[in-house]
């Protein structure tokens, strides 16, 4: 039986197994704990974790800022730094050079930082200079683009591209059902498909749609930029007459995605993003845009705060567990017109 033949069920239990995830910007308590150091291999329970401690010094290497989420990856972490008088931040230029990158880890191991935090330009790549600084006794802190080993980073920040996907697909299906959508076309506009973080976030727009009997009618792949975005839609739009949902991966690309739209006078559909613009957050404000899925662009400031932890010895006293975490997964939101105003300061500019 085809899906347009089907009785509509909506299912708000997903298929899709759901990991839970840990929020890092809550790594700080508020209140004052006891000194648990006891058992906690030296690992303190602190009265307040944003109180200075001794000052430590993190270096960050990071991407090259060609790429509005990218370029908010680099400027969070330096905010996240400066926010701190016991941070002493060595920011290495951005670069997409794995060879550059692994120089600039080198660096910081010869000058004997207290921690690294490192979004590789490549997790392979960069796995055995990261391997080396662990071996060294300097903690590093992997964000973003995961290494070969578990050997290279005491703490990995991620971002949930999977969980993107099922956000995206869970709001989809219950647009439908709001709207009492009937025989619902539903398209997606992907980023570069030989990724896994692309091919992740589709499984997961794939398996979340299973829960409300819905398919992916319709899909493109674009490149993450403006110009691949705009070509890739116009694609679309030219396959299909009528559309009810789109969902775009990225809202960097989304800027030539919506000119697509606009050049073509066409608005019938629900337009759901992805990452968290600024642009995006405007057009949801004005009615142009239904929603955006967030890919935190804070994983690199995340990492700072955990590096200065970690490097002072502390622990997440909000945890039974004091110590920071092997793995942290942030959590990705849907924002709507609804909750705009409470995710607009994590935006970025693209």
């Amino acid at each position: 039986m085809s899906k347009h033949t089907k009785i509509r069920r909506f299912r708000w239990a997903s298929t899709a197994a759901i990991a839970l995830v840990l929020v890092a910007t809550g790594c700080t308590s508020n209140s004052p704990e006891e000194d648990s150091s006891g058992g906690s291999g030296g690992t303190t329970a602190v009265s307040d974790n944003d109180d200075p401690g001794k000052t430590v010094t993190i270096g960050f290497s990071g991407p090259a800022a060609d790429h509005g989420w990218l370029g908010a990856i680099n400027s969070t972490a330096k905010s996240a730094a400066e926010s701190y008088d016991d941070i002493d931040l060595k920011m290495a230029e951005g670069t997409n050079d794995a060879s550059l990158q692994i120089s600039q880890v080198e660096t910081f191991i010869n000058d004997k930082v207290d921690a690294i935090v490192l979004l590789p330009t490549d997790g392979a790549a960069l796995t055995d200079v990261a391997t080396k600084a662990m071996d060294a006794g300097i903690p590093v802190v992997n964000v973003d683009r995961e290494f070969s080993t578990p050997f290279a980073a005491r703490t990995t920040v991620l971002g949930d591209n999977y969980g993107m996907g099922v956000s995206a697909g869970t709001y989809a299906c219950k647009l439908i059902a709001d709207k009492n959508i009937s025989d619902p076309v539903i398209a997606e506009i992907a980023g570069i498909d030989s990724l896994p973080l692309t091919q992740d976030r589709s499984q997961g727009f794939k398996d979340a749609l299973k829960g409300c009997d819905q398919t992916v009618d319709r899909r493109v792949a674009a490149e993450f930029t403006p110009e691949s975005g705009e070509e890739q839609a116009s694609n679309l739009l030219q396959a299909e007459d009528k559309i009810d949902i789109i969902w775009n991966h990225d809202d960097d690309q989304g800027i030539g995605v919506k000119q697509a739209f606009d050049n073509a006078g066409r608005d019938e559909f629900a337009f759901i993003g992805g990452a968290g613009s600024c642009n995006a957050m405007d057009w949801i404000e004005e009615g142009s845009m239904e929603a955006t899925v967030i890919y935190p662009p804070t994983q690199a400031a995340d990492g700072i705060r955990l590096a200065r932890l970690i490097a002072q010895n502390k622990g997440m006293s909000d945890l039974v567990q004091v110590e920071v975490p092997k793995r942290v997964v942030l959590n990705a939101p849907v924002v709507t017109k609804d909750n705009v105003d409470e995710y607009r300061d994590l935006c970025f500019k693209s």
